[in-house]
């Protein structure tokens, strides 16, 4: 059978690191994750005591498109507590993660054809979800002086029909202040282009509140997701604001993409809602790691990094040991034990000669992954 130019698209390379790292697992090695975006909690215990409760009163099934209504107002609710927004539940989706999210967004507001302004690095499924589409990736390498953000001085010179940013950004880490999103959504509104706001790592935030592109304006769709925050990666239950008319035409999207978000993780994403001490303790984790990170990577070597302002990511640029990063993250694996993220899944260009390592996992796991990398760097030194 012949296959669609629409489905050729490149792989998730830290899914082939995950499998790697599994298949030495197996041969009875112990790896330390640093590879993958996932937390190492679990879903939080009143999150999971909800879906018992459902399962037991067999009360799963299907929702309507939009969500389940109790669920749609209290994620309205959390734009009151987490930024002073009053937002109608009627502008919120339930959907089967933020991946959910993103394809519904980009079908809704594109058509074939047309130019989405996406900052290199960034997360690679927006390049390939694009493609798919039969959309334009339009790539953007983002600078240092940047912070590996979009800037709205590039994107002014360039023609596009969208933009899309994250705050905090994958696989970096760093966050845009409110004048710098207001800088997107000028120049957006400027060109005429829609703006997607990702905000799946809010609540993971070290030093100052993220900004939503919904405190600077309503037109625009903001992505979120109960994956990083909320612990809830494999519930694959996420969520999008969009403006209110929008609404329906989203509704019938998702009717007949998805029918609707998986019941039973919609039960559990309400009941999320309420374990906020939980979710703040995981936060501490995540904050303890980060100062582990930022004091322990130099200390092997790697000292070509943004210290994060959220998420659970630090980029770092290894130019000076390789021009080869899928094959030092191979090395680093077979050798040390510890299995991260070749820069080429994130930027295509300059991915080449960095790394992504994420600190998602236990303190423990991190020290012991930094002592590894140190012993590592040192042994290789000396080759």
């Amino acid at each position: 059978m012949r296959n669609s130019r629409r489905g050729t698209v490149d792989p998730f390379i830290v899914m082939d690191v995950m499998e790697a790292a599994r298949q030495a697992e197996a041969s009875g090695r112990h790896i330390i994750h640093m590879e993958v975006g996932q937390p190492g909690t679990a879903a939080p215990a009143g999150a999971q005591a909800a879906l018992v409760e459902a399962m037991q009163n067999n009360a799963l099934g299907y929702t309507v498109a939009l969500g389940i209504s109790e669920l749609r107002s209290r994620i309205a609710e959390l734009y009151g507590k987490w930024y002073d927004v009053d937002l109608s539940p009627e502008r919120v989706i339930v959907t089967p993660g933020s991946s959910g999210g993103f394809l519904l967004a980009f079908t809704a507001l594109f058509d074939a054809g047309d130019r989405i302004a996406i900052g290199a690095p960034g997360y690679p499924s927006y390049r390939q979800v694009l493609k798919a589409l039969s959309l334009r990736p339009l790539d953007i390498q983002t600078e240092r002086a940047d912070r590996l953000q979009l800037s709205p001085q590039e994107l002014s010179s360039l023609e596009f029909e969208g933009a899309l940013f994250a705050s905090p950004a994958n696989p970096t880490g760093t966050m845009l202040d409110r004048d710098a999103i207001g800088a997107l959504v000028d120049v957006c509104d400027r060109k005429g282009a829609n703006l997607i706001s990702d905000e799946i790592y809010h609540g993971i935030e070290y030093e100052r509140k993220a900004v939503t592109a919904l405190q600077l304006t309503n037109d625009c769709y903001v992505i979120n997701s109960f994956s990083k925050y909320f612990s809830m990666t494999g519930w694959r239950v996420g969520w999008m604001v969009v403006p209110e008319d929008h609404v329906r035409q989203i509704e019938r999207l998702a009717q007949n993409m998805f029918i609707c978000a998986p019941h039973a993780s919609q039960v559990a994403a309400l009941a999320a809602l309420d374990c906020v001490d939980e979710l703040d303790a995981n936060v501490n984790v995540y904050r303890k790691n980060r100062a582990l990170m930022i004091d322990g990577l130099p200390n092997a070597g790697f000292t070509k990094f943004a210290p994060p302002d959220g998420a659970f990511y630090i980029y770092v640029d290894v130019g000076d040991y390789t021009q080869d990063s899928r094959a030092f993250a191979r090395e680093i694996l077979d050798v040390a034990g510890v299995a991260v993220t070749p820069g080429l899944d994130f930027d295509p260009v300059r991915g080449h000669q960095t790394l992504r390592f994420s600190y998602a996992r236990s303190s423990s796991d991190i020290i012991e992954g930094l002592d590894r990398l140190q012993q590592f760097m040192q042994r290789r030194e000396k080759r």
